[in-house]
């Protein structure tokens, strides 16, 4: 039984290849994806075996009671095959898609979200004791959108009135919404973007950028950019012999793009390891691992010898 619940949220600052295995498309190394909302997300296993595998690294300047390796055995469980097997005292959700970087014509990019995402997010901050106290936003329908940030639009006429309007990638959305929508989109920005990004300085212009960018689309059209908006890159497979292409050569690998946001659920539990020695409490577990995790660089997926995978890890409590 897992006893204390926090949230974490993960913050991309380079491509993600958190990998679905080969597939038969135009992708041969898709991303992971939600089934039912086709988002990007990441495995919470996935996500475990990280933290795991860099617990050395997230853990310099700490101080352990215990050597290395038994902790992260009485933290994560066994290895697997070990003669000695016992749960594991952290268990991490999968997680799911809050913000997505789209090209934009002003302002370089912009964070895309929408009413569904956002609320997912709201549910699971609320589940973990975590008061949000975000405004119902108005409806969204498709082709339009709501901003906090009106300098990003650009006004024109059509059908004989005066509108504004927001150009993502090739598409143009209409600003909808009085002054009372911007109002609430600036709210829910500041208050993600303060729990989103770490404190430190190095975040400030992410921080402000995130709180002053936010831009709400339908779900609809936030799911056009979640499935076709990502960062897709051809790869050659060379022959270390010949040199040359092996075999078909050409494959292609999609990447999460960077300045993605994403939060995932993160479960402790007393230690259960049945040594008296061993023994922490939930509270105890859940302490290291938001001192393991909090504002740190944590690297996920595969593709890791190529930079991916970089992402900097906010952890929030009730």
């Amino acid at each position: 039984m897992f006893e204390k619940h926090a949230a974490v949220f993960f913050y991309a600052v380079s491509p993600i290849h958190m990998g679905a295995g080969q597939a038969i498309g135009v992708i041969d190394n898709p991303i992971q994806r939600e089934r039912h909302t086709g988002h990007p997300c990441f495995a919470g296993s996935g996500i475990k075996g990280a933290v795991r595998h860099g617990f050395e690294a997230l853990s310099k300047g700490m101080t352990l009671e215990k050597p290395l390796k038994e902790l992260i055995d009485v933290l994560f469980g066994p290895d697997a095959g070990s003669s000695d097997l016992h749960a594991g005292a952290v268990s991490f959700g999968d997680a799911q898609l809050v913000a997505l970087p789209v090209r934009s014509l002003k302002g370089g990019y912009i964070y895309a979200t929408c009413p569904q995402a956002l609320s997912r997010a709201q549910r699971l901050l609320g589940l973990i004791g975590i008061k949000t106290d975000w405004p119902a936003l108005p409806v969204v329908t498709e082709g339009g959108c709501l901003l906090a940030n009106s300098t990003l639009a650009t006004e024109r006429q059509i059908n004989g009135r005066q509108e504004h309007v927001l150009h993502l990638e090739a598409f143009e959305y209409t600003v909808a919404g009085a002054g009372s929508a911007r109002d609430q989109v600036a709210k829910i920005a500041a208050d993600l973007a303060a729990k989103a990004f770490p404190v430190d300085a190095a975040y400030a212009f992410f921080r402000d950028k995130f709180s002053q960018d936010l831009v709400v689309l339908s779900d609809t059209d936030f799911a056009y950019f979640a499935q076709n908006a990502m960062l897709v890159e051809p790869h050659v497979c060379i022959n270390p012999d010949t040199g040359t292409a092996k075999g078909t050569g050409l494959f292609y690998t999609e990447n999460l793009p960077p300045e993605s946001l994403l939060i995932a659920p993160m479960l402790a539990s007393q230690t259960r390891t049945g040594q008296r020695d061993d023994r922490m409490d939930a509270l105890g577990v859940h302490l290291k691992m938001k001192t393991l995790l909090d504002g740190r660089l944590l690297q996920i997926g595969g593709d890791v010898t190529t930079g991916r995978g970089l992402v900097v890890t906010t952890v929030v409590e009730g």
